[in-house]
């Protein structure tokens, strides 16, 4: 390459070639400048100034957004979780206790969590499904307060058999006492009401037959009947039973009547008053105000609706089969 140059000693321009690779030195030192410049600037304004590039500086603020969003988002999560948990409460301890309905398990409340997956999405999906099964529980709930009126007949509120004085007698009262039989303290879930052999045994409130058992130990001949509600009632030491399994009973129908059988050292029923599968003190569910006429006019008018019963228990038995 040639390139003009002033000789001051002629004072005149002169020709003079340049080795060609002059011009790449000379190209190779700009770019090295130019890009020590750029890397100076950066340097400045990143390290020195403190500021973020235009870029970093946009996704900086565009993460701050979804931070806010997130966060907003998990603060309304934990009012909803909070509003849910005393729905919960009162469902599983006021509105369900109150219809002898049982707690929902809280493995039914759990949902199936995905360790990969986003916290956020994991709390949503879990308060989705609590959501969904107390919203099914609320409507179970509902279905038997619309029918509560029933309730009121289903609890086993009267005695079993006849309050007349000087046909029974309370043999033996709920709770510990000696054993009768085997001796020792042991607890006795029910009642024992001494009457003479034969002496009719009514339902205490509306049910239906679960089970009844012809044992020459323990009970004896025995009637379970499930009131529904969490309430179920055992007539037992029976001598002879008058219902079959499966059947409907209404307050008082007689299911039978007092006897010996099984475990029994007298003529008496063993009654008891189940509770979400806990025997309680039946004395707490009887009707103690209620007179004998008023026994007899429940007995008559359930005879009256129901019509006599003309069929013994083999016969009853043998219908349920067929």
């Amino acid at each position: 390459m040639s390139r003009y140059v002033f000789n001051p000693i002629t004072l005149q321009y002169e020709v003079r070639e340049e080795p060609r690779y002059t011009r790449y030195v000379r190209t190779a030192a700009v770019v090295l400048v130019s890009v020590g410049l750029c890397i100076l600037y950066f340097w400045l304004y990143t390290s020195v100034l403190g500021w973020d590039l235009p870029k970093t500086a946009r996704l900086k603020k565009e993460n701050a957004r979804w931070q806010s969003r997130i966060a907003l988002a998990e603060r309304q999560l934990d009012i909803a979780e909070e509003t849910l948990e005393g729905i919960e409460d009162r469902d599983d301890f006021v509105y369900r206790s109150i219809f002898g309905l049982n707690v929902i398990p809280e493995e039914v409340k759990r949902s199936v969590s995905d360790p990969d997956a986003d916290p956020l999405v994991v709390r949503m999906n879990a308060l989705t499904k609590r959501a969904y099964v107390q919203t099914m529980s609320l409507d179970e709930v509902y279905g038997i307060a619309v029918n509560a009126g029933d309730m009121i007949s289903h609890i086993p509120a009267v005695p079993p058999i006849l309050p007349k004085k000087g046909s029974y007698h309370m043999a033996s009262p709920f709770g510990y006492r000696v054993d009768p039989v085997y001796g020792g303290t042991r607890f006795h879930s029910g009642q024992d009401l001494a009457a003479a052999q034969g002496y009719p045994v009514y339902v205490t409130g509306d049910g239906v037959v679960e089970k009844v058992h012809f044992g020459f130990t323990g009970y004896g001949y025995e009637v379970l009947v499930d009131h529904g509600f969490g309430y179920k009632t055992r007539y037992a030491h029976l001598s002879r039973i008058d219902v079959a399994e499966g059947m409907k009973v209404l307050r008082g129908d007689q299911i039978g009547a007092v006897g010996r059988t099984g475990k029994a050292t007298g003529t008496h029923l063993h009654y008891e008053v189940l509770y979400k599968g806990n025997a309680v003190n039946p004395y707490g569910y009887m009707d103690l105000d209620m007179t004998v006429e008023e026994y007899i006019a429940m007995i008559t008018r359930r005879r009256e609706e129901s019509g006599p019963k003309t069929k013994s228990t083999l016969e009853l038995l043998k219908d349920r089969g067929r």
